[in-house]
């Protein structure tokens, strides 16, 4: 799709909205996969004054009915289903069944959109004649997009993006990705995650092309989809690069266009990314991560510092941090950001903003006023930054604490896909004990009681070699068929895993 012709789409969808009666501020629900008719449908809804609610297509009809009602969606744009590893995936009728409100359908690639209730609209007749539109004027403050946290432990946060955000994340491409106006950019993502809107303000305000692909990241039809983009920039998370290295997913292909890759969601692997370097002739990583309450990164790499595999080297121009252990500027700790910076959200629609982020925070090391963001960080050497997870992660074993990312990466086994170590405390005595969830590379081997024998051996040796023998009793392997997700690239916080394995424990 030509910009002229989004263009013309996206005015056509902000007519629709009119023709709709939906009043300016009001609030639309994107529920579907990322595709042209969906960057058309968000800028559609942002250009006519209203305010899009961004909903992951993967999300069962529970999540999306409590999403839709914290940010008070009043209509939803969706598909009624859509085709991926050969599959047909139902969007709409999640839709009907979350009780979602007035609906309005895009068809399946030749196929006619099926209505099960009266209200609903196809997306043919939803759209106006008019072709042209005058964008609504707004305040800098008003919301333009409510993004979710992951919920993973309670009802997800609900953010507002405003007017300034896109600022963020432009700026942020252009300064950190390098952006340039003839530059194609690929970033795997939705509407329902903070990189869907990011990469399409990193994309268009620079001038730049997206290219979107709706399908199995995994397999070589993703790959062979880049080479003929001509993509120059192309976005991962480390899962995927794992799933890519241990399958050669995408080795002999054509990526010589692609000028460097970036990559965020988790911390990555050193050898993950010297691999994804070897994939498009050693082109550099530059390593990105922040938030959806900062509208884009807080940490990341450049094209014009020397990099290292999976360290960062500066905080995000306009943005800085303090990292603190014990309230204590430390090399390795908790990281704070420090406020102000554009970006940052200022309220939250279904908590207190200032509760979240600043209460029980402690000042600065010269009295400034800091911003929890619940990441752990090391300063390295030379002027390097390492990740080391989320802190609600940090493992304690034996009075050795470490992050279960540090411990993840020396798991190394050629039958184990992906695995993430926990802390578990089963008896209530404050002695806790490691178990790491595996899965397994050959799923028929779920049960295999060897296997848990063999990988809980192995990880023990491992864990004293290259870390602590103080850490290195494993007190159990789980295995599993996937690491349940909280957002693409992102395993399930080791709080939930541990309800998991309490549940599992009960009933043995």
């Amino acid at each position: 799709m030509t910009y002229g012709e989004l263009k013309r789409l996206s005015a056509r969808v902000a007519n629709g909205l009119d023709e709709l009666g939906l009043d300016r501020g009001e609030r639309v629900a994107l529920y579907l996969p990322m595709t042209p008719e969906a960057v058309a449908a968000y800028l559609g809804i942002v250009l006519s004054g209203r305010c899009v609610v961004g909903i992951a297509d993967a999300a069962a009809p529970p999540e999306f009915q409590k999403r839709a009602r914290i940010a008070n969606a009043r209509a939803v744009i969706t598909v009624d289903s859509y085709i991926r590893d050969g599959k047909e995936h139902a969007i709409y009728s999640k839709v009907v069944e979350g009780d979602g409100r007035r609906a309005v359908v895009i068809p399946r690639i030749g196929q006619k959109a099926r209505l099960d209730r009266d209200d609903d609209m196809t997306w043919t007749d939803f759209l106006s004649d008019r072709e042209a539109y005058e964008a609504i004027s707004c305040r800098p403050g008003d919301h333009t997009n409510i993004l979710f946290s992951s919920g993973t432990t309670k009802d997800p946060k609900a953010i507002p993006w405003t007017h300034t955000t896109p600022i963020k994340s432009a700026a942020d491409a252009y300064l950190h990705q390098d952006t340039r106006p003839r530059d194609v950019l690929a970033w795997p993502t939705s509407f329902g995650w903070m990189m869907g809107p990011w990469l399409t303000y990193a994309s268009f305000v620079n001038g730049a092309t997206m290219a979107l692909y709706v399908g199995a990241t995994t397999a070589r039809p993703f790959g062979e989809f880049v080479a003929r983009a001509g993509v120059t920039m192309l976005g991962v998370v480390p899962k995927l690069v794992r799933s890519w290295k241990t399958d050669r997913t995408m080795e002999g292909l054509d990526w010589h266009r692609i000028r460097l890759f970036s990559s965020t969601a988790e911390p990555s692997t050193p050898e993950e990314m010297v691999y994804l370097m070897f994939l498009a002739g050693y082109r550099p990583v530059v390593e990105y991560c922040g938030g959806t309450e900062v509208g884009g990164g807080y940490i990341t790499g450049s094209v014009v510092q020397p990099c290292a595999p999976s360290t960062f080297t500066t905080p995000a121009l306009g943005l800085d941090f303090e990292v603190l252990d014990g309230g204590q500027p430390a090399s390795r700790g908790e990281l704070f950001l420090v406020p102000p910076s554009i970006g940052l959200s200022t309220e939250l629609l279904n908590y207190d903003n200032d509760e979240e982020y600043y209460d029980g925070v402690p000042e600065g090391p010269h009295g400034e006023r800091l911003r929890r963001h619940g990441d752990q960080v090391e300063r390295l050497g030379d002027g390097y930054y390492r990740h080391l997870g989320r802190i609600d992660d940090m493992i304690n074993i034996n009075g050795v604490k470490t992050s279960s990312e540090e411990i993840r990466s020396v798991l190394k086994n050629d039958k184990v896909y992906d695995a993430k170590p926990i802390a578990v405390d089963l008896d209530g005595s404050g002695q806790h004990r490691l178990v790491v969830y595996v899965v397994p590379r050959d799923l028929r081997l779920l049960g295999s009681d060897t296997l848990r024998a063999e990988l809980r051996l192995e990880f023990q040796r491992s864990i004293k070699a290259n870390l602590n023998p103080l850490l290195a009793h494993v007190e159990d392997v789980v295995l599993v068929s996937e690491l349940p997700q909280a957002g693409p690239g992102k395993t399930r916080t080791m709080e939930e895993l541990r309800k998991d394995y309490a549940a599992r424990a009960a009933h043995a």
